[in-house]
């Protein structure tokens, strides 16, 4: 008998996390047919915008330039390829694509919220407490990740492989699929990344990391972050230390919030 209660009480939490499950779906569906919808601003305005000269971080590497003397050394003058389709329905699934990973972007506050609708009731009441806010900060640090790889990591990547030649012979022709990929992989996995000390808070919170593990293995983690963002970035140089100085400071971070938890059970125990 008692088994069977268990069982039931394992399908009741699996058919709770279903709904949360369903509600996470339909809230990404909704703003995927919305990006679907309005393509003009997901494709003209945002996602093709660091093919274009104008783009923010080109003009803003065009100043520090003539700021250092530099001229025009770091300056963007002409889009360094183009862009084609060489499938018949490669700009259709590019376009529904796009608009689900679009959906989850902007849906992700209300995706977290409803996981932590399902892991809250778990916690103690101190815990719960303990945890206001894990939402906002979740929603800030992803909106920062992605900020961080559309406006520095992706144009970089873009104009980076967009102009490298083996032979000035060969043009670069760009797939649209293939630039539309670059900038919506960089964009979001550089989110999930900036997650990072979330993911430490609550590991510290059920007992998996300490913040003497993370120091003494922090010589580990830098290796880890250099192939870490070898994998998510394209293979230049720069874009990669570039995704590794967040990630360094990140891991300090969630160092002291690490600290900073196991400071707080203390205090609870004593």
């Amino acid at each position: 008998m008692e088994e069977q209660e268990k069982e039931m009480s394992f399908l009741d939490h699996l058919e709770i996390f279903r709904w949360h499950l369903i509600r996470s779906a339909g809230a990404i569906m909704f703003f995927a047919v919305i990006a679907f919808i309005y393509k003009e601003i997901v494709f003209d305005l945002i996602l093709l915008g660091p093919k274009s000269p104008d783009f923010p971080t080109y003009r803003a590497l065009c100043s520090v330039s003539n700021f250092l003397g530099l001229n025009d050394a770091l300056c963007m003058e002409d889009s360094p390829f183009t862009l084609m389709n060489i499938s018949m329905s490669g700009q259709f699934s590019t376009h529904i694509t796009t608009s689900i990973f679009a959906g989850f972007i902007v849906a992700f506050p209300y995706v977290f919220w409803e996981l932590w609708r399902f892991i809250s009731p778990a916690l103690y009441n101190s815990e719960t407490k303990l945890a206001r806010g894990v939402v906002f900060f979740s929603s800030v640090l992803f909106a920062l990740g992605v900020l961080f790889g559309y406006y520095v990591i992706a144009p970089l990547s873009v104009n980076f492989l967009g102009s490298y030649q083996v032979s000035s012979t060969v043009a670069n022709q760009i797939s649209l699929t293939s630039f539309i990929s670059t900038v919506t992989t960089v964009s979001l996995a550089n989110g999930i990344i900036f997650e990072l000390p979330i993911l430490v808070y609550f590991l510290t919170k059920i007992g998996f990391l300490t913040p003497d593990f993370m120091r003494v293995y922090r010589k580990h983690a830098m290796v880890v972050t250099l192939i870490l963002s070898a994998i998510i970035t394209p293979p230049d140089i720069t874009s990669q230390i570039l995704v590794s100085f967040p990630l360094i400071i990140l891991y300090e971070l969630s160092i002291k919030i690490s600290a900073r938890v196991i400071k707080n059970q203390e205090k609870k125990t004593a």
